[in-house]
C-alpha cells in the first residue's frame, strides 16, 4: 500500500474507512522511525576495515545542533627537514583516519638527534604557508590552530607503542579503538611517545604525495631560493656568452643539481648501513659521483653543476676539482650565496637547497637519502601533473638520477618514484630498487 493512495480517499466511498486506517498506520510508523530511531543511527560513526586501512565515515548531527570539530595533537616533529615532512604527513594521515583535524605541530629548527633539550621548536607556519595548505588540501586533510579548540582540557591520551613487539597490526588495532565512540567523544586525542616519523606506516605513497603537494614554503624562504636559482642562471648566461658556439643562442645553459652526500657523518652512516643490509650501492665517493654525472646520456655541455652539500659538515675542500670538461661546478661560496644560507637556521638552509634542487633541469641524488628521495617524488609528481607519459630516460622533461646505482656506461641510474607503492618505506629508509 503506497502512501500516495491516501489522496484517493474521497473518491472511493465503500473503501474509505479501510484505506484511511491503513494510511494512518503507515504515517504513525514513519513518524516513529524519524523521531526516535534516526537520531540514534545518525549519531553512530561507521568504521570500515579495508586492506589494512581504516575508513572513518563522517558523522551526521541533528540539524539543530552545531557540528563539534575534533582534533589530533602530535608530538614535536624532529630530525632533518625531509624526515620532518614525512613525519608531518604521517600525522596528517593519522588525523584523517580518525576523522579529525590535525592541530598545527611544532617542527624543529635545529638538527640534533639525541639532545632533546637542544631542539629548537619552530611553528609549522614559519616554514610552510598555513592558509595555502588548507586551501589546497581541502577535503583531504586539514590543519587547525590551538585557538580553534573550545575546551583544551577535553583530552584523551593515545600512547604509541614501541619496540619490535609493537607490530603494524597492533598499531592499526589501536587506531581503530580510538575511532570508537568512547574515545572519539573527546575533543582532542593527544598522541604521545615517539617521533611521528617512527610511527607505523598504513598509507600508500600517493596519499603522502597529496599532502606534500599542499606544502608551500613561506615567502621569506622561497624568495631566498629565488636568489640562488637566479644566480645559477646568471652564471649560465656568462658561460654561454664566453662560448663562441652558444653566444648567439637564446637557450639558457642548463643546470644540474647534485645532492652530494660525502660528508663525514654520512659516510660513517652509509658504511654501517651497507654492512647491515649486505649491499654495496649506498655510499659513493666524490670521484665516483663526478664520473657518473659526467656520463649522463644526452647531457649537453656546457652545464652548470650546483653542489647541494652541507658545507659546515664537509671536510673535503676539493669538491670543485676533477670535473669533466664542460661541467662547471659551483657550491655556495663560489656561487656567492653563502651569506644567504649562514644567516638562517638549519631548517631554512635545507628548505632553500631543496627548492633549488627541485627547480633544476636535471637532478642527481642518492637513493638512500630522504632528501634526494623526496626531491625525486616531487619531480615525478610534477611530470605526472604536467601530463607527461614518459617518465624515464634522458629526454624526459625533468630527469632525475641516482648516482649510487650504476647505470649504462657508468652513468647514474635514471630514477622516478613508484607512485603505486603501498607505503612510503622506500622513501623513508632508502632503496636500491628504483622504478626506471
Amino acid at each position: 500500500m503506497d502512501l500516495s493512495n491516501c489522496k484517493q480517499l474521497r473518491f472511493f466511498g465503500v473503501h474509505l474507512n479501510f484505506l484511511a486506517a491503513k494510511c494512518l498506520v503507515l504515517v504513525v510508523i514513519a513518524l516513529f522511525l524519524g523521531t526516535v530511531l534516526l537520531p540514534i543511527f545518525s549519531g553512530l560513526g561507521g568504521v570500515i576495515r579495508q586492506n589494512n586501512f581504516v575508513l572513518v565515515h563522517n558523522r551526521s548531527f541533528p540539524s539543530n545542533q552545531p557540528v563539534k570539530q575534533k582534533f589530533l595533537e602530535a608530538p614535536q616533529i624532529v630530525w632533518g627537514l625531509n624526515n620532518q615532512k614525512i613525519a608531518f604527513a604521517r600525522a596528517c594521515l593519522t588525523a584523517r583516519m580518525l576523522n579529525r583535524t590535525l592541530l598545527m605541530p611544532k617542527l624543529s629548527a635545529s638538527l640534533f638527534y639525541k639532545e632533546v633539550e637542544l631542539l629548537k621548536p619552530i611553528s609549522f607556519d614559519k616554514i610552510f604557508q598555513f592558509e595555502r595548505f588548507n586551501s589546497i588540501c581541502k577535503g583531504f586533510v586539514q590543519l587547525s590552530r590551538y585557538s580553534d579548540v573550545s575546551n583544551q582540557s577535553d583530552v584523551i591520551v593515545l600512547q604509541k607503542g614501541s619496540g619490535r613487539r609493537w607490530t603494524l597490526e597492533k598499531d592499526l588495532e589501536q587506531l581503530n579503538q580510538f575511532s570508537e565512540h568512547s574515545y572519539d567523544a573527546r575533543e582532542i586525542i593527544r598522541i604521545v611517545g615517539k617521533n611521528p616519523f617512527l610511527w607505523h606506516d598504513h598509507w600508500p605513497t600517493k596519499d603522502y604525495a597529496k599532502v606534500f603537494e599542499c606544502l608551500a614554503l613561506v615567502e621569506e624562504i622561497s624568495t631566498e631560493a629565488d636568489k640562488v636559482v637566479s644566480k645559477i642562471r646568471e652564471i649560465g648566461m656568462e658561460v654561454r656568452s664566453k662560448n663562441a658556439m652558444l653566444s648567439s643562442s637564446s637557450q639558457p645553459v642548463p643546470f644540474v643539481a647534485v645532492h652530494m652526500r660525502i660528508e663525514k657523518d654520512w659516510m660513517i652512516h652509509c658504511k654501517k648501513l651497507e654492512q647491515r643490509l649486505n649491499i654495496s650501492e649506498i655510499c659513493s665517493s666524490k670521484e665516483e659521483i663526478m664520473a657518473r654525472v659526467g656520463n649522463i646520456a644526452g647531457l649537453k655541455t656546457p652545464v652548470i653543476v650546483y653542489l647541494a652539500v652541507a658545507d659546515t659538515l664537509l671536510e673535503d675542500n676539493t669538491v670543485l676539482n676533477g670535473w669533466k670538461d664542460g661541467l662547471h661546478p659551483y657550491e655556495k661560496k663560489k656561487l656567492g650565496v653563502f651569506d644567504i644560507y649562514k644567516k638562517q637556521p638549519y631548517l631554512f638552509q635545507s628548505a632553500i637547497d631543496y627548492e633549488v634542487c627541485l627547480r633544476s633541469d636535471v637532478f642527481v641524488g642518492n637513493s638512500f637519502s630522504t632528501f634526494s628521495s623526496l626531491v625525486v617524488l616531487d619531480r615525478t609528481q610534477k611530470m605526472i601533473k604536467a601530463g607527461e607519459t614518459k617518465l624515464c630516460g634522458s629526454d624526459v622533461r625533468w630527469p632525475s638520477y641516482a648516482y649510487n646505482i650504476r647505470g649504462i656506461g657508468n652513468s647514474p641510474h635514471p630514477w622516478v618514484t613508484n607512485m603505486s607503492d603501498t607505503s612510503l618505506t622506500a622513501i623513508s629508509y632508502g632503496s636500491n630498487h628504483i622504478s626506471c
